[in-house]
């Protein structure tokens, strides 16, 4: 038997407060993005720093959840699973994005 696992953990700041988009089933979805720093030596011998940006989102409570307490800057240790999918924009050009679907938050200080 064959199992398929999609895990994934990060931690880093918030970087916008969450948007927040209501259904009319009374479900919700929030969205933010989520900043972490690789630090890695150049060449040179030199560290440095660059920050890699993801796409969160997260459902139901969740999504609540978030809502109440998710700001932007706010130090968080997430676990969700990665989520590819297609769109098209305004411009009506298709897109692929990956996302990660939230399941469980930690506030850090």
């Amino acid at each position: 038997m064959t199992t398929i696992r999609n895990h994934i953990t990060l931690i880093g700041n918030m970087g916008t407060n969450a948007e927040i988009t209501n259904f009319e089933n009374g479900k919700k979805i929030a969205r933010f993005s989520l900043a972490t720093d690789k630090i890695f030596r150049a060449n040179n011998g030199h560290t440095k720093n660059s920050t890699e940006w993801h796409r969160i989102f997260a459902w139901g409570d969740m999504a609540h959840f978030i809502e109440s307490y998710g700001e932007k800057g706010k130090k968080v240790a997430i676990h969700g699973r990665l989520v590819n999918r297609t769109y098209l924009n305004r411009e009506g050009q298709k897109r692929n994005v990956t996302e990660v679907e939230l399941k469980h938050i930690i506030g850090l200080h």
